[in-house]
């Protein structure tokens, strides 16, 4: 039962991440991965939302499995972040390639913990 939900969870993730990803790309165009960078930052949040309210409510395995390792797992795309970040320095776009790096990275530590913070807040009311 785990892995179905994990391998639903993965397609809606999927489905998700490149309605995202097209959306962000039609709006602002491909001089700046922003399609990448709303994934994983969004990601970070939920996944740490979704651990943060596990603290204090009981997640079946199979609802932990389908938001985390299914619906996040597909969602954010790691590998497309430094496939980009490397496309970006390979071009001499230098500036940007550390931009995309930093508030990638800093941003989604902050917003981890603060998706562990709502995700408390949400379940202690």
């Amino acid at each position: 039962m785990t892995a179905l939900a994990v391998a639903l969870g993965g397609a809606l993730g999927a489905l998700a991440r490149w309605g995202v990803g097209a959306g962000m790309e039609a709006r602002f165009g491909v001089a700046f991965p922003w399609g990448t960078l709303l994934v994983n930052l969004a990601g970070a949040f939920a996944l740490g939302a979704v651990y943060g309210a596990a603290t204090q409510v009981e997640l079946s395995t199979e609802a932990r499995a389908f938001v985390s390792v299914g619906f996040l797992g597909a969602f954010t795309t790691f590998s497309t972040f430094s496939y980009e970040a490397v496309a970006l320095l390979q071009r001499g776009e230098t500036t940007r390639a550390v931009g995309y790096l930093l508030a990638s990275v800093a941003i989604g530590l902050l917003a981890v913990v603060v998706g562990l913070a709502v995700g408390r807040g949400l379940t202690t009311s």
